[in-house]
């Protein structure tokens, strides 16, 4: 109902993100897909689709990863990491779903260099155009949304509500993350304007306004 709310009220969004726990929500799929929201919902190793490819019969999303031949991955970056790019291999099939230009329904896979079980599979709604590269990144967020929520979680008690009510978790969370954004921005300014001035401000006195 949130996600909802806010779209409907014109918030800019490129792609909604979620773990598993919401991916496998289908009624969160069809809401967004009603909107015309692109999305990229993580999903379980045993979530059920129908490919386009072979006998379209359903199967689990692990079985259509083990099934794709190896001409089906691709190496993408997913960001930017401590220590460079976070590079791993990546492979989409297209879903049976209602397509409709512009749209299109993928099952993608996230597999680890180093351990090929070691796999995350998203289902995805976006432009038909889009790349498999671009959706690489996409899925890479996830990284700076969890970092984002352990932040909000630390400095600002973001999991310190009472979140059986309407009211104490409602207003709790938006109280939270519309500080955490004006934080954001000031810490933003703080280390530009410090970049700028590098004789006049010290990164110490930068971290300690910050």
């Amino acid at each position: 109902d949130m996600i909802a709310t806010g779209l409907d009220a014109g918030l800019p969004c490129a792609f909604v993100l979620a773990d598993a726990l919401y991916g496998s929500d289908k009624r969160l799929r069809v809401m967004l897909e009603g909107r015309e929201q692109p999305y990229m919902l993580a999903v379980r190793s045993n979530e059920r689709l129908m490919t386009t490819e072979g006998s379209c019969a359903t199967r689990d999303a692990a079985e259509i990863a083990a099934a794709l031949p190896s001409s089906a991955w691709h190496r993408h970056a997913a960001g930017e990491g401590a220590k460079g790019p976070r590079l791993y291999d990546w492979a989409r099939v297209r879903l049976l779903r209602l397509q409709q230009p512009p749209w299109d329904h993928w099952l993608l896979v996230r597999r680890s260099r180093r351990d090929a079980s070691d796999q995350a599979y998203y289902v995805v709604f976006a432009p038909m155009e889009t790349t498999l590269a671009e959706l690489a990144g996409v899925a890479g967020l996830r990284w700076t949304i969890e970092t984002c929520f352990g932040t909000a979680k630390e400095e600002l008690g973001l999991d310190h509500c009472e979140a059986r009510s309407w009211d104490g978790w409602h207003r709790h969370m938006t109280l939270c993350m519309a500080a955490l954004a004006f934080l954001a921005r000031l810490r933003a300014e703080l280390v530009r304007g410090a970049a700028g001035k590098p004789n006049e401000t010290s990164p110490g006195a930068v971290a300690v306004a910050a």
